[in-house]
């Protein structure tokens, strides 16, 4: 190695990495010939590693299918010999790691791939950038100031979903006609990934095992550069940054600035090459659980890449103008704008650095936000707590308490006002005087300000009301001083027989201890009347275990409470008599059994794909409880006999035809029981023999905002589109009116803030429980809603019960399980599932 020092730097460079082979030699076709499947991609990547020196190769995590996750990081010889320096001198600019950083001027660009599966480009696209910025000779003076992360399939389930279909139905020489089959997937279609999760909505929130474990990674790392390759509907031009508005009002003039700079050196590219693109339209940066802000809102220049395509092209598609666009073209374009990026890091590598010090600095002395400090009330149930705290530590976000006593006007979540809070040390606070301050800013502000109402995705997702805490914001800073820690469980030891064993029913947590208990053979019941047992009160919702309908468990069923209270750190109460004291004795039929529920789970085409993932994994990776998955193109034909419970996500159905509806009217009278989400409450709307009806105003009211004025007849062409933000929802959250005397709305208070994704709206049950309402003039507490989307949403229904025969339809207009991060919404769905009824 001395020997070669001496060699002229482009000989020496052939010498390096003789033995790296191009993409095409290792595969034995030509980039864009196929789609590569994601086990051969990695087996490049460690090809890569191993002929190349430069090149180091991590694996960091698998998917739910169990295949591998990995990345590469690549720059000069000398860069890679000091990585681990580098990595943890740049956390210390971050001032995630304790000490002074050294002025070392080297750029981290992370370049992400193949988030949604069919957007097949993407991961070709990799293989063909790593070969250049090892192989090719102007890269090399680039890698002298930067490393170069790379993961080439951030999504490899969806990935071989998608390859594997194309593969599969595409013909010996690629069809470019839209009609032909290859360019049809069945559903789910490749995007998602195995549990049908759109990934690049699920940075922050990391629900997913892909997310939590990239994100873990890339907390250890940090890059000033982060890029997240897509692909959009073929017929339309390249996009790059600039960014659209809105953008969050936390991002930095700095942040702002290079996207430019780095849309100025790709256009130059595609300008040369006389490529179509756009900029500054239709991807703003807002929603905080994107590729491109998170990154943002922890300290990068975060910018997504929209290539034409999708899983619509194929191999080759003839687009609007006639030509066929091909999966070449579509690697080649990504591959330009991946390479420019690196170039302009390199070229601005001291600003970068020194800017991203700077945003650091600025969090922590200066912080952005109205805001700074955020009160979580002790006060809360403790297990939702517990959840947030995990939320914030995946985040790395800093949170303690104080060990002052302190008083304070602040904005109280739960009232929507200003309010005075007292500080106590019991409460969970989080400052903004810290690394991660924006991130913090962009994830708890009660509002978000807009400064563009057209926004890509949902416009409200502040953490204390997906969570259900009480909470205030303040603007005073409030001294963190000590750390925050739980008080220890008191997990159940008794050596004694216990008449029966109760337990609180208020979190998601205690869910999870009910199903173990009922999936291994244990009998348990609710309490539907509040009762006081040994000086103790307990409430609606309670679980009652009793020796007795448990006596053919033996030994083993104090054994399973125990096990169960233990695996979930529940406090149990073991009571040695049936005898209240006041309300519902033990034996009451007040205190009814809980029948473990056999749950059917529609899906396939007319279901949405992912809503049906949402609830796919609440079950198998939350409760780890059974579930059958029916297919519509075959529901027909299934004994409904056999569930008691049908859950039809979120969709758009024609299969419930008249006589199918009425045999499920008939399964329902005789006691099973329908859950319908979203737009499924369309099944059953105005249907003979369903309560669910169409909302409409009074007469009075009942064409307010339905008629055109003649202002609105009258108005210009180029503002329709906004004119139709009038009557929509992207998402914004409504403070619900729930009767909590009611089993759907068990271990809840009398209000419940719901995210509202939609303007369905439907009238009060005429004969049912109208159990989650909106009530007159509802505005939303955060978020954009559209003024007639608004006003149509008065005395409207949100969650309701229709009693038929002995079973029972529930009606949840809103998902409770939104993307797995709407936390206070689990315990309402599970309630539907096993109480409702019971």
């Amino acid at each position: 190695m001395k020997k070669a020092l001496c060699i002229p730097f482009l000989l020496m460079a052939q010498f390096l990495y003789a033995q790296l082979k191009s993409p095409g030699e290792f595969l034995g076709y030509e980039l864009g010939e196929r789609f590569t499947r994601h086990h051969k991609v990695v087996e490049y990547f460690e090809h890569a590693a191993e002929s190349a020196s430069n090149v180091l190769l991590f694996p960091y995590g698998e998917t739910y299918e169990h295949r591998p996750l990995v990345m590469a990081v690549i720059s000069s010889q000398e860069n890679i010999d000091r990585w681990d320096e580098i990595r943890k001198n740049n956390l210390r600019r971050a001032r995630m790691l304790e000490g002074n950083a050294t002025d070392d001027d080297v750029a981290l660009v992370w370049l992400s791939y193949n988030i949604h599966g069919n957007e097949a480009s993407c991961l070709e696209a990799a293989m063909k950038t790593l070969h250049e910025l090892v192989t090719g000779e102007r890269a090399q003076s680039w890698l002298e100031n930067t490393l170069v992360i790379i993961d080439p399939c951030i999504n490899p389930d969806g990935r071989d979903r998608y390859a594997n279909f194309y593969n599969q139905f595409a013909n010996k020489d690629f069809n470019p006609n839209g009609d032909a089959m290859e360019h049809r997937e069945p559903w789910p279609g490749g995007r998602p990934n195995h549990y049908l999760f759109d990934l690049n909505r699920d940075w922050a929130w990391q629900t997913q095992q892909e997310s939590y474990q990239r994100m873990r990674a890339y907390n250890e790392i940090l890059p000033h550069i982060h890029v997240d390759f897509h692909e959009q509907s073929y017929n339309s031009p390249y996009y790059f940054a600039p960014a659209a508005e809105p953008f969050h009002e936390v991002i930095t003039p700095w942040q702002r600035e290079f996207q430019v700079t780095i849309g100025k050196n790709h256009a130059q590219y595609f300008d040369q090459e006389g490529w179509l693109y756009f900029t500054k339209e239709r991807f703003d940066l807002l929603y905080p659980s994107y590729g491109d802000t998170y990154p943002t809102y922890n300290g990068a220049i975060g910018m997504t890449y929209e290539q034409a395509g999708h899983g619509f092209a194929g191999l080759g598609i003839i687009t609007e103008y006639g030509d066929t666009l091909t999966l070449k073209d579509r690697v080649a374009h990504h591959f330009t704008t991946g390479i420019s990026t690196v170039e302009i890091s390199s070229k601005n590598a001291d600003r970068l650095t020194t800017e991203f010090a700077r945003y650091f600095e600025q969090n922590v002395n200066r912080p952005a936000g109205r805001y700074k400090t955020y009160v979580v009330k002790g006060s809360n149930e403790p297990d939702k707590v517990r959840a947030l705290v995990e939320f914030l530590n995946k985040q790395k976000i800093q949170y303690g308490k104080s060990n002052r006593s302190q008083t304070f006007n602040g904005f109280s979540y739960t009232k929507n006002t200003t309010s005075s809070v007292s500080i106590s040390g019991n409460d969970l606070l989080i400052s903004t005087h810290q690394p991660k301050s924006k991130l913090v800013t962009a994830l708890f502000e009660p509002d978000v300000k807009l400064s563009d109402t057209l926004t890509y995705d949902i416009t409200a997702w502040s953490l204390p009301y997906a969570y259900g805490l009480e909470a205030y914001a303040l603007l005073e800073k409030v001294n963190v001083t000590e750390p925050y820690e739980f008080p220890s469980s008191e997990i159940l030891k008794t050596d004694q027989k216990p008449y029966a064993y109760l337990a609180k029913y208020n979190s998601l947590q205690d869910v999870k201890w009910l199903c173990y208990l009922l999936k291994n053979g244990v009998n348990a019941r609710v309490a539907h009347r509040s009762f006081t047992l040994e000086g103790q009160s307990y409430k609606k919702g309670t679980i009652v275990v009793t020796r007795r309908t448990n006596e053919r468990l033996g030994p083993r069923f104090d054994e399973l409470v125990l096990e169960a209270t233990k695996k979930f750190e529940r406090s149990i109460v073991p009571v040695k008599t049936g005898f209240v004291d006041s309300g519902a004795d033990l034996g009451s039929g007040e205190i009814a059994r809980i029948k473990p529920p056999k749950i059917a789970v529609l899906s396939g085409p007319q279901t949405s794909s992912l809503n049906f993932g949402e609830t796919w994994y609440f079950f198998e990776q939350h409760l780890d409880y059974p579930i059958t998955a029916i297919r519509t193109d075959y529901f027909n034909q299934v004994d409904l006999s056999k569930y008691d419970v049908l859950i039809i996500p979120n969709g758009s159905y024609h299969l419930f035809s008249e006589s199918v509806l009425n045999e499920l009217s008939g399964w329902v009278r005789r006691g099973g029981k329908v859950i319908a989400i979203g737009r499924a409450l369309n099944v059953f709307k105005d249907k003979n023999g369903f309560s669910l009806k169409e909302f409409t105003k009074n007469e009075k009211n009942a064409n307010k905002n339905d008629t055109p004025t003649l202002q609105e007849r009258l108005k210009p062409f180029d503002a329709s589109e906004r004119d139709g933000l009038s009557s929509s929802i992207f998402g914004a959250i409504f403070k619900v009116a729930l009767d909590n005397s009611n089993p759907l709305a068990y271990g809840y208070g009398s209000e419940y803030f719901s995210l509202k994704t939609s303007n369905l709206r439907f009238a009060y049950l005429e004969n049912g429980q109208n159990v989650g309402v909106l009530k007159k003039e509802s505005i939303p507490v955060s978020g954009f809603a559209g003024f007639k989307a608004v006003d149509k949403l008065e005395n409207s229904l949100v969650f309701g019960v229709e009693k038929k025969g002995q079973g029972e339809i529930v009606y949840m207009v809103d998902n409770p399980l939104f993307r797995a991060f709407w936390e206070n919404g689990k315990l309402l769905f599970s309630n539907a599932v096993f109480l409702v009824g019971n």
